[in-house]
């Protein structure tokens, strides 16, 4: 029998070109490949617009716009939850008793509607929203910003009594999946790693010539990454360090210097060759939530990673070098520029990155619809 399912998407997935939609895009693929008959429902805002590629993926693709600026606030809900409210995607819920994955927090609206009540729900959470929040704010330095993110985070931590009266929560982290755990037993909780686009591990052997931090620059803890590497790490040394991702502020192209380049707005397959190249790809983490899409592209198809990210996949942390202050990341960036990624090194990847296949998780995701 088909099994079939609706997926409500907080964004547009299509281009897969940050996290969150590179998670549900690939979901998306991997759930078709199965056989899944999808329903999605997707909420429009920003400069992204209806996609071809995702109507080839699903039986139908729904969409609605968010409800952006003060008309999408309300006194009792965040705002990343009131924005994305329409009533047709209700009304194309009810159309039929499909079980219905909501994609983050962002999409739960409805979950509780009275009218859904019987219907088999599970959440993706992306995150501990109050805690990304709550780390949003901190890593700010705009004022309104830093206000926006705090006060987000208290009413997320509120809402988020809500998760009890889903059938299952599907967590990104071991974190994440050991929080949910803890607080939300009624439901069941599954380990569910970042859906990506490899297949394989395509990692080359040898040498590279360059460090390189990849990300969206636009976003605040990634800039400040881009600065503490620039200022305290980089500055100390001459090997080459590329930085390169979407949309860098105009402060921090102008750190760029000598042996230090910022290449924003890369292609797809620009992106994909420097990643290849590189010899070491360096991930300092302000923001300990969820897991970094980033690091799973660099562990798939890079050579060595060096991290500070003390809430890295147990999993993975025998293909991370992981170091606590400058002068260990300056000291260990040293010894790596020296070193060959090896078959010994590969054989280490492979292991490491077993659970982090799409084939096996998507069978989770079945296993409960």
């Amino acid at each position: 029998m088909t099994k079939r399912l609706h997926i409500i998407s907080l964004d547009i997935p299509y281009p897969a070109d940050y996290g969150g939609a590179i998670d549900i895009f690939y979901k998306l693929k991997s759930l078709a490949e199965a056989g899944v008959e999808i329903t999605l429902h997707c909420f429009v805002y920003g400069n992204r617009k209806p996609e071809t590629a995702l109507e080839n993926l699903c039986k139908v693709v729904h969409y609605y716009p968010r409800i952006t600026g003060w008309k999408g606030l309300h006194f009792a809900l965040p705002y990343i939850i009131s924005s994305r409210n329409h009533k047709q995607l209700l009304q194309n819920l009810l159309s039929d008793d499909d079980p219905i994955l909501f994609e983050g927090l962002h999409t739960t609206f409805y979950a509780n509607h009275a009218a859904l009540a019987n219907r088999n729900k599970i959440l993706r959470a992306h995150n501990i929203e109050s805690e990304y929040y709550q780390s949003l704010a901190r890593n700010t330095n705009q004022l309104f910003e830093k206000l926006y993110y705090s006060f987000e985070s208290i009413q997320l931590k509120r809402y988020e009594n809500n998760l009890a009266h889903f059938d299952a929560i599907l967590s990104i982290s071991e974190h994440d999946y050991i929080y949910h755990q803890a607080h939300y037993p009624s439901s069941k909780q599954v380990l569910l790693p970042a859906f990506h686009p490899f297949s394989k591990i395509e990692s080359k052997l040898g040498k590279g010539t360059y460090c390189l931090f990849h990300g969206n620059l636009s976003v605040a803890e990634n800039e400040k990454s881009c600065k503490f590497l620039i200022e305290e790490v980089f500055s100390e040394m001459t090997i080459p360090l590329i930085i390169t991702g979407k949309n860098p502020s105009d402060e921090l192209q102008k750190l760029a210097n000598g042996h230090i380049q910022i290449i924003a707005n890369p292609s797809e397959e620009q992106l994909k060759q420097l990643i290849a190249d590189a010899h070491i790809h360096v991930l300092p983490s302000f923001q300990h939530t969820g897991l970094k899409l980033k690091l799973l592209f660099a562990l798939f198809a890079g050579r060595f990673c060096i991290s500070d990210d003390v809430l890295i996949e147990s999993d993975l942390l025998n293909s991370i070098t992981l170091v606590t202050d400058a002068n260990s990341w300056i000291q260990t960036i040293g010894t790596l520029m020296n070193q060959d990624f090896t078959v010994e090194d590969l054989e280490v990847r492979k292991k490491a990155l077993v659970n982090f296949s799409n084939q096996i998780n998507v069978e989770k995701i079945l296993s409960l619809i």
